[in-house]
C-alpha cells in the first residue's frame, strides 16, 4: 500500500526522498509527492502520475532542503487527485503523510472546521495534519503524543512544522513505520526497510503505538503510554538484485523463474523433519495441539485451503481455513487447543494480524506465522514462525510467495504428522526426497512457457474464464482465477469441478475458455466426466494434465502435460502453468503487469 519516507541531514535529503519512493514502487500507488523545510517556509511537490514525473518536476523547481518527508498513496478517502495526494499542510506550519485509515476523520473534521479550519482534500489524512496544528506550541513531539490519542483507526504518519527545521516525528498502530539510523548527522524514517536500501542498513523496528522523534544526531522514542522506551537496532541487509530486471520482460515474469531457487532456499537447512524447524517451542506447543485454524488473505488464504488436505489427510489433524478479514468480526468458539497459523508474504497484512490479535484475545495461545520478512510484526507477534526465504517480491500479482509458502506448509504437516507418530522412516525418507526435487521439477514445469504463449492468444481476446479443479487441486483453480483476473482484468471463477451440474454449468459457452487442473490422482476419472459436460454444451477445455493421465487433444480440448505426476506435491506444479498463462495473456492484452490497477502489493489497512 502506501509508502512513507522522511529524513533529516546535513546534507541536500530531496534525492534520498525520491529514491526510496521508487524503491517502495512495487507497493502500487496512484499519486506521490514529497515535502521539506525551506530556508522560507515548507515547500513540496506532488504529482498524480510516477515517481520519475516527480523526481524530474523537483529538479525543475529546484526544490532542496536538510529536512523533509515524502509519499506514495494509494487512494482511500478521496480521488486520485493532486489535491488529495500527499504530503498535507496545515495552515503553511505542518506537513505531514500517512499510510492507514482514521475511522473517527468525520467526527474529528467536523470540529476542526468550526475552529476555523479549512479543507483542501477528501482526504481523512489532512484532517491529522490540522489537528496537530490545532494543539501545536512549539514541541512537535509532545504535539503528536497528544494527537494520536484522538485518532482511531490504522495508521502510520510522518510529520515536520516550520518551526523546527531540523526534526521529523512518526507515529505508528497498526501500519509498519522503522526509523534507519544514519551517520555524520543523519537519520530516517521508512514504511519498509528497503526504502532506506543504500542509504543505511540500521533498522529500528517500531511498535505499536510507539511515537518516534528523529533529529540528525538522536532518535527518541516513546510507547503507546508515553514513557521513554529503547527499541535495538538491527542490520538489515536488503537485496539489491530485486529490483534488476535482468533479462526479463516484467517483475512478475521473474518471480515466476525465480521459483525453483525460492523453494531451494525455503529448504535450505532442512536435514530432517523435526519440531524444531518451527522454533525452539515449537515441540511442546505441537505436542499439546488438536487442531489447525489457518488465517490468512488472497493468495495466502489459498495456500492454507491447499494445506488443509495435507494436514487431514496425512497428519491426521482436524484443520479451519478462513479469511482473516472475517474471522475477527464473527463469533467464534476458541479451542485453547488449537494452532492458530498465519500466513503473510509481507507479515504486515492488516487483516490477518488484525486477525491474530483477535485469536490471541480469545485464550489462544499456540500460534505460528509463516512469513517472508523476518522482521516483520508477525514473527514478531506469534510463537513460532517458519521464514520462506523467497526473497523480495515486486510483481503485486504474488507467485513465488504462493510455492514457497505451499512448501512451508508441507513441512509443517509433515512435522505434526511425525509429532502424533504418523509419518514411518520410509515416508520420511521419501517425502523428504521428493521435496528436494522439487527446484528440478518446476524447472521442467517453466519449459512448456512456449505452450502456453500459445494459449495467452486464444485467452487475451475473452472476457470471461472458467478455472476447474477436484480435491486438493481446487485451491489451485482459485489461485489460477485470481492471477488472471487481478492482471488481465479477465473476469475469472474456479468451481469445484463437482459443482459444474449445481450452478456454473449454465455459464458454459463457446466463448468461455474453460481451464482444467488435471492431474493424475484418484479423482482424475470423475474429472474426466466434468469435462465431457463442458463439451456437451460446447464448452472449450484447456487442460494442464500430467504426462500419464490418458488425456488427448481433441476438437475443443487442448491437453499441455506437465512432466511428471509429484504426488502430494503436485498442487506446487501445477500452479506453475497457471501463472504463465495469466502473465501472457496480461502481456497481450498490454496491462500494466506488475502494477494492476487498484491493488497494491502491502495490504495495510482493512
Amino acid at each position: 500500500m502506501c509508502g512513507i519516507v522522511g529524513a533529516v541531514a546535513d546534507r541536500n535529503i530531496v534525492p534520498i526522498l525520491v529514491e526510496g519512493l521508487r524503491r517502495l514502487e512495487y507497493r502500487g500507488y496512484d499519486s506521490c509527492g514529497v515535502a521539506v523545510i525551506h530556508h522560507d517556509g515548507l515547500k513540496r511537490a506532488r504529482s498524480v502520475t510516477r515517481v520519475a514525473d516527480l523526481d524530474a518536476q523537483v529538479t525543475q523547481e529546484g526544490l532542496t532542503g536538510t529536512t523533509g518527508i515524502a509519499h506514495t498513496r494509494w487512494a482511500t478517502h478521496g480521488a486520485p487527485v493532486t489535491s488529495n495526494a500527499h504530503p498535507h499542510f496545515s495552515s503553511g506550519e505542518i506537513a505531514l503523510v500517512h499510510n492507514g485509515i482514521i475511522e473517527n476523520y468525520e467526527e474529528l473534521r467536523v470540529g476542526l472546521k468550526a475552529a476555523g479550519y479549512a479543507f483542501e482534500s477528501q482526504t481523512d489524512t489532512e484532517v491529522i495534519a490540522h489537528l496537530i496544528h490545532s494543539l501545536y506550541k512549539g514541541n512537535l513531539f509532545a504535539t503528536v503524543q497528544a494527537a494520536v490519542k484522538q485518532l482511531r483507526g490504522a495508521y502510520a504518519i510522518a510529520v515536520v512544522a516550520k518551526g523546527e527545521p531540523h526534526t521529523v516525528v512518526g507515529a505508528r498502530a497498526g501500519n509498519p513505520l522503522v526509523a534507519g539510523l544514519g551517520h555524520d548527522g543523519e537519520n530516517f524514517l521508512a514504511s519498509d526497510a528497503l526504502a532506506l536500501a543504500g542509504t543505511t542498513d540500521r533498522i529500528i523496528f517500531l511498535e505499536d503505538g510507539d511515537v518516534v522523534e528523529i533529529t540528525g544526531n538522536a532518535v527518541k522514542i516513546v510507547d503507546g503510554s508515553g514513557s521513554p522506551t529503547d527499541r535495538p537496532a538491527k542490520v538489515v541487509k536488503a537485496i539489491a538484485g530485486a529490483v534488476d530486471l535482468g533479462p526479463y520482460q516484467h517483475y512478475m515474469q521473474k518471480e515466476i523463474f525465480e521459483q525453483p531457487q525460492s523453494i531451494a532456499d525455503t529448504l535450505e537447512g532442512v536435514e530432517g523433519i523435526v519440531p524444531d524447524l518451527f522454533g525452539t517451542d515449537a515441540e511442546g506447543i505441537f505436542g499439546q495441539i488438536d487442531s489447525v485454524h489457518i488465517l490468512a488473505c488472497g493468495t495466502s488464504y489459498y495456500s492454507g485451503l491447499t494445506a488443509r488436505y495435507w494436514l487431514e489427510g496425512i497428519a491426521g489433524i482436524p484443520c479451519q481455513v478462513e479469511i482473516a478479514s472475517e474471522y475477527r468480526y464473527r463469533d467464534s468458539v476458541p479451542n485453547p487447543k488449537a494452532l492458530i497459523v498465519t500466513i503473510s508474504q509481507s507479515g504486515e497484512t492488516a487483516d490477518t494480524l488484525s486477525a491474530l490479535k483477535h485469536a490471541q484475545s480469545l485464550g489462544h495461545a499456540f500460534s505460528l506465522g509463516i512469513c517472508n520478512v523476518a522482521t516483520s510484526a508477525m514473527v514478531r507477534q506469534t510463537a513460532l514462525s517458519y521464514l520462506t526465504r523467497a526473497g523480495t517480491e515486486i510483481g503485486v500479482a504474488s507467485t513465488k510467495a504462493f510455492t514457497t509458502q505451499l512448501t512451508a506448509l508441507f513441512l509443517l504437516t509433515l512435522v505434526l504428522t511425525k509429532v502424533r507418530g504418523r509419518l514411518t522412516p520410509d515416508a520420511e525418507h521419501l517425502h523428504l526426497r521428493n521435496l528436494r526435487h522439487l527446484p528440478a521439477a518446476i524447472t521442467r514445469v517453466l519449459a512448456l512457457e512456449p505452450q502456453i504463449i500459445a494459449w495467452s492468444q486464444i485467452f487475451a481476446k475473452k472476457e470471461h474464464a472458467l478455472f476447474l479443479g477436484r480435491g486438493l487441486h481446487y485451491p489451485i483453480a482459485l489461485e489460477g482465477a485470481l492471477k488472471l483476473k487481478e492482471i488481465s482484468y479477465i473476469h475469472a471463477e474456479a468451481y469445484p469441478a463437482g459443482e459444474l451440474k449445481h450452478g456454473p454449468l449454465a455459464l458454459v459457452t463457446a466463448d468461455m475458455p474453460v481451464v482444467t487442473v488435471a492431474p493424475n490422482d484418484a479423482l482424475i476419472d470423475k474429472l474426466k466426466s466434468n469435462m465431457q459436460e463442458v463439451r456437451a454444451r460446447g464448452g472449450e477445455l484447456f487442460v494442464f494434465a500430467d504426462a500419464d493421465c490418458h488425456l488427448a487433444s481433441s476438437e475443443g480440448v487442448h491437453v499441455i502435460r506437465l512432466p511428471e505426476h509429484y504426488g502430494a506435491l503436485s498442487p506446487i506444479l501445477h500452479v506453475v502453468p497457471l501463472q504463465l498463462l495469466a502473465y501472457h495473456t496480461a502481456t497481450a492484452r498490454g496491462t500494466d503487469v506488475d502494477k494492476p490497477r487498484n491493488l497494491a502489493k502491502s495490504v495495510t489497512v482493512e
